[in-house]
């Protein structure tokens, strides 16, 4: 991050509360020029639907017909399509967000930009993240959730059930149960206690992080305003399993982004 310096330091107790809760909250990573820019850059990369042919945009909730309105778009690697966003504040804060809860050898491996659109973005289901990855290895990794305008529960906030990260991933299915959805959620068979889970408003450029294993949810968006989240993702080299672990839910999906992604070669 050349010619960007950190601003952030965590303090103990916040280290402490992300390793017993799971999941932690800062109120600001970058500055109101800078969110102006990158809502800009997220539009933009979103209005031209960047990496559609490659699989990296797609409708997360929904069939990802073309020609039909996206529930819930999605873009993989939005910095691949605008490197500037690793130019950012916010880009060189989350390094060091990682490195303070990770340690040395924690990296920044990616980014993702979900959009919920004005008055009708779908819900974000109940899920783990390690529930989409590579069940072969054992991961320590973090989401770093930062909303581009301020966002509440009208909104599409994140919400969390502390201390879930302790938990094993859990049985998963595409949303709805339809094979031709990307995004997953909670097997509705799951027994997990949902009652105390804690929504998290924030201010625009305020961030969220929290555990690869961590149960996490978003309500749809009922404002007038677009919600944009930029998620910056991070973690430690995975460690192979000695016995793999078997997600099933993955080899069942047949997406329309799969399709077009093996079609480029991504």
């Amino acid at each position: 991050m050349a010619g960007v310096d950190p601003t952030v330091v965590l303090s103990s107790d916040q280290i402490e509360f992300y390793r017993r809760e799971g999941y932690l909250v800062i109120d600001q990573i970058s500055t109101p020029e800078e969110l102006q820019g990158l809502r800009e850059i997220y539009d933009r990369l979103f209005s031209a639907r960047a990496g559609r042919d490659r699989g990296d945009q797609f409708d997360l909730a929904g069939g990802d017909e073309e020609g039909k309105e996206a529930k819930l778009p999605q873009i993989l690697g939005p910095s691949k399509y605008a490197p500037e966003m690793r130019e950012t504040l916010a880009w060189a804060n989350a390094n060091a967000i990682t490195r303070q809860l990770l340690g040395e050898s924690g990296l920044l491996t990616g980014d993702h930009a979900i959009l919920k659109p004005a008055g009708s973005g779908a819900p974000t289901p109940w899920h783990q993240d390690e529930a989409y990855w590579d069940p072969s290895f054992d991961y320590h990794s973090i989401s770093i959730w930062m909303p581009l305008q301020d966002v509440d529960a009208t909104m599409g906030c994140l919400s969390f059930v502390p201390g879930s990260h302790r938990i094993n991933v859990q049985q998963h299915r595409p949303i709805g149960g339809d094979i031709r959805v990307h995004g997953l959620e909670l097997d509705p068979e799951v027994n997990v206690d949902l009652t105390a889970a804690v929504s998290v408003p924030l201010k625009a450029g305020g961030v969220t992080i929290h555990h690869n294993r961590m149960l996490h949810y978003a309500p749809g968006n009922r404002s007038q305003e677009p919600r944009r989240a930029w998620i910056m993702m991070a973690g430690v080299p995975p460690v192979a399993r000695e016995t793999p672990n078997e997600y099933p839910w993955q080899g069942i999906r047949k997406t329309a982004r799969a399709e077009r992604a093996q079609a480029a070669g991504s």
